[in-house]
């Protein structure tokens, strides 16, 4: 058995602006991962955690590391995973509002809380509660759909650990669209040779980050 649940994120973005609002914060965001090898088109990401409740006794804590293997079929809204009908019915819908406060502590900022933002360069924000219906004629809109199958083989651990990770999933969500709107100011307006340019300076800057700790941990050894 998996766990598949389909995350929907409303946002107050053109879908061409989502494409180039999705690469930088992707490339923003990449600075703060663990590790992880990029594409435009698939992305696999390793995430380091402090070890579930649910396994303390059998992982070390900060020992599990879960792997997002993503496909990016923007503007297409593609079936990569060939998911039939059957595994389709037992997908849970989970809605995400960018507005909403309930974020981990850890994970918020100010700037970063699209309540408080407003952007000098569109005019959009800050957004209420009921931002979604007092959405002018003039202000565009789209939904993002991220399809999450999870799949954890140990018995006895199986259903709390993926869902453990949904819950994660979903704070990765929320937090990264929060940010990639309240970063609309920093991206809006920037062409596709601006993105590789900033995506080869980052996997740059990363490279040389790993380099540094792999050459730490050789002296400590």
């Amino acid at each position: 058995m998996v766990l598949i649940k389909e995350y929907c994120v409303v946002l107050p973005v053109l879908v061409e602006e989502y494409q180039v609002g999705q690469l930088y914060s992707v490339a923003e965001a990449s600075k703060n991962e663990t590790g992880g090898r990029r594409r435009r088109d698939i992305t696999h990401t390793k995430y380091a955690i402090l070890s579930p409740e649910v396994c303390e006794d059998a992982c070390p804590r900060g020992s599990v590391v879960f792997h997002e293997k993503a496909w990016n079929t923007y503007p297409y809204l593609e079936n990569v995973r060939d998911l039939d009908e059957q595994m389709w019915q037992t997908a849970e819908v989970v809605p995400i509002d960018i507005e909403n406060k309930e974020v981990v502590p850890g994970d918020y900022k100010p700037e970063e809380d699209p309540a408080l933002f407003h952007s000098a360069n569109t005019g959009r924000g800050p957004l209420s509660p009921e931002w979604k219906n007092e959405l002018k004629t003039d202000c565009p809109y789209m939904c993002a759909y991220k399809l999450v199958t999870v799949k954890f083989r140990w018995w006895g651990l199986q259903t709390k650990v993926e869902n453990f990770i949904h819950r994660q999933e979903k704070r990765i969500f929320t937090s990264f669209h929060r940010q990639l709107f309240c970063w609309i100011d920093k991206w809006v307006g920037l062409t596709m040779e601006d993105l590789r340019q900033m995506e080869e300076e980052t996997q740059k800057e990363l490279e040389e980050m790993r380099q540094k700790v792999c050459g730490q941990h050789k002296l400590e050894s």
